[in-house]
């Protein structure tokens, strides 16, 4: 009998995990041709989410989880998750229910009929986001996607079920930095999307504010574009060009009708713009040097405190 591993990163979810894990038992009960195991990740909660995950472990054997030493982060959680998981198929999940579990039953026919690598989800609509979060998501995806040659799907979520080879690849890429989203791109196999209306949260507040959106949008450009540099570098170009030519109009102007050279707001518009370029630019540089020194480091993408096996 093949197993499906249900990974579910957690971060302040002492609400919605009760829920989650009746909605996924449920499930589950449907899909007699199958194992289960949940395996939850606590990234570090404040709340008494350890705590409810502590009792789901004692109460049901197919309930594990993993308990990071401090806040490391969804994509941490993620990769903790595959690099911990056991199942033929691995799953990713929130636990605020925004991804029906209902839709796992779907899901697995293409996987075990070998049509596919992975079922991947995606949101038809942005219910309940803001107009500012719609606003930048469909600008993220509308850059990124000219700049970048990893195909990055409007609308995806991480909800997706995928075989033990694709985990395997993703597995295999150590790096430090990771934006999810292209990293399952970029590995390639076949996929078959699943469309779905977007879902309230089953309660609490989402954790993910503009300032971290802006964060991770970054990270997903800087993670699978060079295209800023190439900008930055255009950029210069074209101001060198420009300082080039107002040089020879000054001298021109200067000899010709002996026009003196005057107006020093002006050259203040211009020291400030040009001064603005160059540190925009070298914030660009910076950005990317910034990643590349994280990733010298080797420091360790997750820590693990406790596991289900010390609760034993």
């Amino acid at each position: 009998m093949k197993k499906i591993s249900i990974i579910v990163p957690c971060y302040n979810e002492e609400q919605t995990i009760p829920l989650f894990y009746e909605e996924i038992t449920k499930v589950a009960n449907t899909m007699n041709n199958v194992e289960f195991e949940y395996l939850f990740i606590n990234d570090g909660s404040k709340d008494k989410t350890l705590s409810i995950l502590r009792d789901l472990s004692k109460k049901d054997e197919k309930v594990r989880y993993i308990s990071f030493s401090r806040n490391f982060g969804k994509e941490a959680g993620m990769y903790a998750g595959l690099e911990n998981a056991t199942g033929d198929y691995i799953a990713v999940m929130d636990a605020d229910l925004q991804d029906p579990p209902s839709l796992l039953p779907k899901m697995l026919p293409y996987l075990e009929k070998k049509e596919y690598d992975c079922i991947a989800t995606k949101s038809t609509s942005r219910n309940g986001y803001s107009f500012l979060r719609k606003f930048f998501t469909k600008w993220f995806y509308i850059i990124i996607g000219k700049i970048s040659k990893t195909e990055m799907i409007p609308g995806a979520r991480d909800f997706r079920l995928m075989t033990r080879q694709m985990v395997d690849a993703i597995l295999s890429m150590k790096e430090y930095n990771r934006y999810s989203k292209g990293l399952f791109s970029f590995v390639g196999f076949d996929t078959k999307w699943i469309e779905f209306e977007n879902q309230e949260r089953s309660a609490g507040n989402s954790k993910f504010n503009f300032k971290s959106l802006f964060s991770y949008a970054i990270e997903g450009i800087v993670a699978f574009s060079t295209t800023p540099l190439v900008f930055a570098a255009l950029l210069g170009m074209i101001f060198c060009l420009i300082a080039f030519i107002m040089i020879v109009v000054i001298i021109v102007k200067t000899l010709v009708w002996g026009d003196p050279v005057s107006g020093w707001p002006s050259l203040v518009c211009i020291v400030f713009l040009v001064g603005g370029v160059q540190l925009f630019c070298t914030g660009i540089i910076g950005e990317y040097l910034s990643k590349a020194y994280l990733e010298t480091k080797k420091r360790p993408i997750y820590i693990v405190k406790e596991t289900e096996k010390e609760n034993d």
